[in-house]
């Protein structure tokens, strides 16, 4: 069934046609530019992995997979509490679902990989289905200043989401070098894509893309043709990490060198099952705790977990595994947290 879907400067909804999700599949040219340490004129890769598994890898893990058997449906806990206002050095978390947070500063309002859709997928009746409702509704955001876009895949890049806030807040957003063509063709109209450890200036404070060890694709014909990566916010007096999508490597601990020890940081604990198809991709939480530390992190926060079955892990699994993880590293609950979704927490 379609889905009304409104446009900037559009008097009515209209329907997601057809064409849309074929330019959603599609997911526009790709980059073309000079080669680097990443990217080898043509497309992109991991300097030191391997991620982008064969079509007989992932046939073998379909043919052997045993995934664990989610709900079809889990009610929320927490209701969320926005600030008020923020003062320098404060910044406030709200988890809404799968790998979108709500940062809030002083001045400056960001959302990380925003997901609103149904589904992490092109069509709107296939794909991972939600298994929860977004913690905090689309009408009850406040004004979003700042859009984080870590990479292309459906679960990350909702083109309809981005639409919406493109409609009612009318937000920068920041991505991998190839997806501002792309972004463009769906009326977005301020879009940044960067390479890694490329900077912009935002609105109080500057953002720049980090590398990530993953990989791209909208579909199997424009694998690698944009660039993935996580993003670190320098906003007041703070320094936010989000990882985006990725597996364990160098990159956190090249971090930290070039920027110092974190304040606050997002990382990845699901999607990690079986590891032998998802380990160079993404990371379990002992990959977790491990990036934590390697990062310096005064606190990190789990993302990535418990609202599409995207793997074989059960949807509870991340955050028992994670609760195993600090204690053979010998990490407290308060150092890495794990937020409730809708769940509000302010830091600093």
């Amino acid at each position: 069934m379609d889905t009304p879907v409104r446009r900037t400067g559009s008097p009515s909804f209209r329907r997601w046609s057809i064409r849309d999700t074929l330019r959603s599949l599609d997911g526009g040219p790709g980059y073309d530019g000079p080669a680097s340490d990443h990217f080898n004129g043509r497309v992109f890769f991991n300097p030191d992995a391997r991620t982008s598994r064969g079509f007989k890898d992932f046939l073998r893990w379909q043919r052997t997979r045993q995934p664990k058997r989610w709900p079809k449906w889990v009610d929320n806990q927490a209701r969320p509490s926005l600030p008020a206002k923020l003062a320098v050095g404060q910044a406030a978390l709200t988890f809404i679902n799968h790998i979108t947070f709500l940062i809030q500063f002083k001045g400056l309002n960001v959302l990380t990989d925003p997901v609103y859709g149904r589904r992490a997928s092109p069509f709107h009746n296939l794909g991972p289905q939600r298994v929860r409702e977004p913690g905090l509704a689309f009408e009850a955001l406040p004004r979003i200043d700042l859009v984080l876009i870590s990479h292309n895949h459906y679960d990350h890049l909702d083109i309809e989401t981005l639409i919406r806030l493109e409609d009612v807040h009318s937000p920068r957003f920041v991505t991998g070098l190839g997806n501002r063509a792309f972004l463009k063709q769906f009326g977005l109209r301020a879009v940044d894509e960067l390479d890694w450890w490329q900077n912009l200036s935002v609105p109080s404070g500057t953002v720049c893309m980090t590398p990530a060890q993953h990989w791209s694709s909208r579909r199997p014909r424009n694998r690698n043709r944009t660039l993935w990566g996580g993003f670190l916010l320098q906003a007041s007096e703070r320094l936010v990490y989000f990882a985006g999508d990725t597996g364990y490597g160098r990159h956190f601990r090249d971090v930290r060198e070039r920027f110092g020890p974190m304040d606050l940081a997002l990382l990845p604990i699901g999607a990690y099952e079986p590891r032998w198809f998802m380990q160079d991709q993404h990371m379990n939480p002992d990959d977790a705790v491990r990036a934590h530390l390697d990062l310096g992190a005064k606190i990190s926060v789990a993302t990535h977990f418990g609202c599409f079955q995207l793997t074989d892990e059960g949807i509870d699994e991340p955050v028992t595994e994670l609760a195993a993880a600090r204690v053979r590293h010998d990490v407290s609950v308060d150092d890495f947290q794990v937020l409730e979704t809708g769940e509000t927490r302010s830091y600093g």
